[in-house]
């Protein structure tokens, strides 16, 4: 992937100084790579069923719809709280300090409905794990999660375990 890999900008000391970010503004922004990402996202799941693709907030609402609509499946939002206005169902979970909250409407995932979590950046794998967690509390299946971009040395995918996890670039360091 490293067509696509070269399409990234790298900044250094952001958010915080010791801190590389990687900016996927750059490859969005460009017609090719976007359109490659998504294509080769969707090659994963080809010959799958999938249901509905959950795009967590914030940039996994770039990545999911787009794959939801190539693969022929719905698209639901996994949103902060108090973003949706129907009922809804939550799940709080740990962070390195401190906890977070993730909600769905209630009605966005029926029983039995296969689901793939998508968002733009696979990290400690903490988001994603109360993403599968909220998703099955409504009978949902999750079938995998898929993301741009996976920082490998933070061992995310550990924390989503029997899963079927892709990854289109990995960072080691």
């Amino acid at each position: 992937m490293d067509d696509l890999k070269k399409l990234i900008r790298e900044v250094p000391d952001y958010p915080k100084p010791g801190i590389l970010f990687y900016d996927l503004t750059t490859l969005l922004k460009d017609k090719t790579g976007f359109h490659l990402m998504i294509d080769r996202l969707c090659d994963h799941y080809h010959g799958h069923t999938i249901d509905i693709v959950a795009g967590i907030e914030a940039r996994g609402f770039i990545f999911a719809p787009a794959l939801a609509y190539r693969l022929g499946a719905g698209f639901v939002p996994v949103r902060k709280p108090k973003k949706l206005p129907a009922k809804t169902a939550s799940i709080t979970y740990q962070l390195e300090y401190g906890t977070d909250t993730l909600e769905l409407h209630e009605d966005a995932i029926q029983p039995g409905q296969r689901v793939i979590i998508c968002d733009d950046l696979l990290a400690t794998g903490g988001t994603a794990a109360a993403t599968a967690k909220l998703i099955q509390q409504l009978g949902g299946t999750v079938e995998g999660a898929a993301f741009a971009v996976e920082l490998t040395f933070l061992k995310g995918r550990s924390k989503l375990q029997g899963l079927d996890i892709f990854s289109l670039i990995q960072y080691d360091k």
